[in-house]
């Protein structure tokens, strides 16, 4: 009896699996790869895109910027970098450039002193741009023509091919025509007024300017002393050379040929401030 109890409690708790088909699950396991793929796949090419888009969002193209010129900093307001429209400066791009006015009046040696400045291979000095009275006209024309100058788009005999290093132009403090004469005559009595007033005027310059960088040249320096030129090398920062000018000296000899009443000039001028002019001769 308790042998067929316990046998009967054994078939109870023997449970068989229920034999299935191997088709059947062959199919079960192919949809679930297959739908293990394609979630697979999106993941990927979600991945994907999201790089391809980054990088498109992020891709620049970017100019390598000039490298900042070897200057003190207090320099640095008077260099610029012009990008002038009639030509372009790519190999000279990084090249910085120095504006500069040539302030004199007339007679005084500034036509030399200029064609000496432009036998320098970087340095162009346009001369009396100034003496067209349309350019002087109003303030429209007069800023338009130094934006054309110192945009290097003024484009003259003094243009170079080398990369400018320094541009200016030439401003007459007395735009009156003088003509000079072979052998004049000095009026006596206007003299020394007329000195007075270029005296006057040329302080009147310098105080104007005072807070501006310059310098301040002498036709007697230039006349003796040489290395002023180098000064002046200096001040536009540019490379020294040995400056030339094809400019020849038209009167020649002493003050006293050149002055129809010099023995007048003389007694004039003895016992005044002016008195060394008598004694300036400037051989060339």
């Amino acid at each position: 009896m308790a042998a067929d109890i316990w046998h009967f409690i054994k078939d109870i708790l023997t449970i068989k699996a229920p034999t299935k088909s191997p088709l059947a699950l062959r199919m079960v396991v192919l949809t679930f790869s297959m739908l293990c793929g394609l979630y697979i796949c999106s993941i990927c090419l979600k991945q994907v895109s999201i790089r391809t888009n980054g990088g498109l969002i992020n891709i620049e193209v970017v100019q390598r910027p000039c490298e900042p010129p070897k200057i003190e900093a207090w320099e640095r307001a008077y260099v610029h970098y012009p990008q002038p429209k009639t030509f372009s400066r790519a190999e000279c791009r990084c090249n910085p450039v120095r504006y500069f006015a040539i302030l004199s009046t007339q007679r005084s040696g500034s036509g030399w002193f200029e064609t000496l400045l432009n036998s320098h291979s970087n340095v162009s000095s346009n001369g009396e741009i100034f003496s067209v009275k349309v350019r002087r006209s109003n303030i429209s024309t007069i800023v338009q023509t130094l934006d054309n100058i110192y945009n290097l788009d003024w484009l003259t005999s003094a243009s170079k091919n080398e990369c400018t290093a320094a541009v200016g132009l030439k401003w007459m403090l007395n735009q009156a025509e003088i003509l000079a004469r072979y052998k004049p005559m000095i009026n006596t009595t206007l003299i020394i007024p007329n000195l007075r007033q270029v005296e006057e005027m040329t302080a009147k310059a310098l105080q104007y300017f005072n807070s501006t960088r310059h310098i301040i040249l002498y036709y007697e320096d230039i006349i003796k002393n040489r290395t002023k030129l180098l000064d002046v090398q200096d001040f536009l920062r540019v490379p020294q050379m040995d400056l030339k000018s094809r400019q020849v000296k038209i009167h020649k000899g002493s003050l006293s040929q050149q002055v129809e009443n010099w023995d007048d000039i003389q007694n004039t001028l003895k016992g005044t401030p002016y008195e060394s002019f008598l004694h300036s001769d400037y051989k060339m």
